[in-house]
């Protein structure tokens, strides 16, 4: 069993899991402080019920992704587009970079929800059998939902 101090420093350590979700998720900068709150209230219920048979990481995106969609159905808020994505600074990238990441992070609001945490965890370089063990899909389902959705945000990119 694991304690608060460990809890306190697995969360500090991927906290940017939990960052990540928030930003795709929410578009304002206090909704995603509020599921940033929330996803951090469920994973510390879930904490003592962590039985280590999945990577830490895997079980913080599967409650993230979980407390994201559950809370977005429960509320929807008011869409607010950011000009640049919110952990990129201007100083960082061209103007050019930066275009293609605004349009980018336009295109993946419009996925779907599942679709969403899909990308996310592509994202973030998962393997398919560990997307799958987040999503709770076969792997074989993990690539062909894949293929789908690069082609969606082709079609989305193009227009």
């Amino acid at each position: 069993m694991m304690d608060d101090h460990e809890f306190l420093k697995v969360l500090h350590l991927h906290q940017g899991i939990i960052h990540k979700v928030c930003r795709l998720y929410r578009d304002g900068k206090e909704d995603q402080e509020d599921l940033f709150q929330e996803i951090t209230y469920q994973l510390w219920k879930a904490w003592l019920t962590f039985r280590g048979e999945a990577k830490i990481t895997t079980w913080m995106y599967r409650i993230a992704l979980n407390t994201a969609i559950a809370s977005f159905r429960k509320k929807k808020p008011v869409i607010e587009y950011t000009s640049i994505l919110p952990d990129v600074t201007q100083e960082d990238q061209n103007e050019e970079q930066i275009e293609r990441q605004e349009k980018l992070l336009r295109v993946l609001k419009q996925l779907d929800d599942s679709e969403k945490a899909i990308v996310t965890l592509y994202f973030e370089e998962l393997s398919y059998k560990q997307i799958a063990e987040v999503i709770g899909i076969t792997e074989n389902n993990v690539g062909v939902r894949l293929n789908r959705i690069k082609n969606k945000i082709q079609k989305l990119l193009i227009r």
